[in-house]
């Protein structure tokens, strides 16, 4: 059993929601990284996803582009991340899920990409600009040596592509709430509850809400309705706004303990 599948195994057992947080990696340099990941795990995160760092990004919106502008400025590529999961878990079990433009993945090589990224620890990747009908070579290359491959579902989504991408995924399903790029949002979307219910009723893997939870209380509205959500702007931005260390990693620390509450107290 993956560290994926234990973790919802897990979560499951307890009638919790999961809490995946996620983080550029680089940002604002590698090291930083390693200390930020263990705070977001020591207050409470499920699963981690780090971002890598790319120029031209496709659903990222100001404040990850920005986290992705000052990670490329410090030197951060995506062998240097591999290298970074090789550290992290030294010390560390917590499922790892790498979020990624192709271009990097091509550049480094699939198969190369894949072997490497295993053997460091890594448990899954999403590929925004991969899709099911052009990742054909990678899905099957990765399903094989046990990379989880996750894609992504939208409000546009039809049902076709509902039950496509519930046979393609592993791991989880990323449905993202509106349209358009990450960052934070004032409210959820109204129809986030039949949307999610659809996927749920074809899929089998857990299904879980990201793009646009700024805050405990949206999490706790998403988290309801779902198997869990997925925060990433409003992390980044706390990176982006506390240049201080000690006082960067208290304010993530002290975000993510609330947002783990927050889920947790579902009537």
């Amino acid at each position: 059993m993956s560290r994926i599948q234990n973790c919802f195994q897990k979560l499951n057992e307890k009638n919790e929601k999961a809490l995946v947080a996620f983080i550029t990696a680089g940002d604002p340099d590698l090291p930083a990284s390693q200390r930020i990941f263990s705070i977001i795990e020591k207050n409470g995160a499920d699963i981690i996803e780090l971002g890598v760092p790319f120029s031209d990004p496709l659903a990222d919106g100001p404040v990850i582009q920005a986290a992705s502008q000052r990670a490329l400025k410090s030197g951060t590529t995506l062998k240097k991340i591999i290298q970074l999961v090789v550290e992290i878990r030294q010390s560390s079990e917590l499922p790892i899920v790498l979020m990624t433009s192709y271009n990097p993945v091509f550049a480094y090589g699939l198969k190369p990409f894949v072997d490497d990224a295993l053997n460091a620890g890594v448990d899954g990747v999403i590929i925004p600009d991969l899709p099911p009908e052009e990742a054909g070579e990678f899905n099957s290359y990765a399903s094989k040596q046990g990379l989880d491959m996750i894609h992504l579902l939208a409000p546009t989504s039809t049902q076709d592509r509902v039950r496509l991408i519930a046979d393609e995924s592993r791991g989880f399903i990323y449905y993202v709430s509106l349209t358009g790029t990450t960052g934070m949002k004032s409210e959820m979307s109204g129809n986030l509850k039949t949307k999610v219910q659809a996927i749920k009723n074809v899929a089998k893997l857990p299904v879980l809400v990201g793009f646009g939870i700024s805050g405990p209380e949206q999490a706790k509205q998403a988290a309801a309705l779902s198997d869990g959500v997925i925060v990433g702007s409003a992390i980044v931005r706390l990176i982006e706004q506390n240049g201080n260390p000690a006082d960067r990693e208290a304010k993530i620390g002290d975000f993510v303990a609330r947002l783990k509450q927050a889920i947790s107290t579902l009537e």
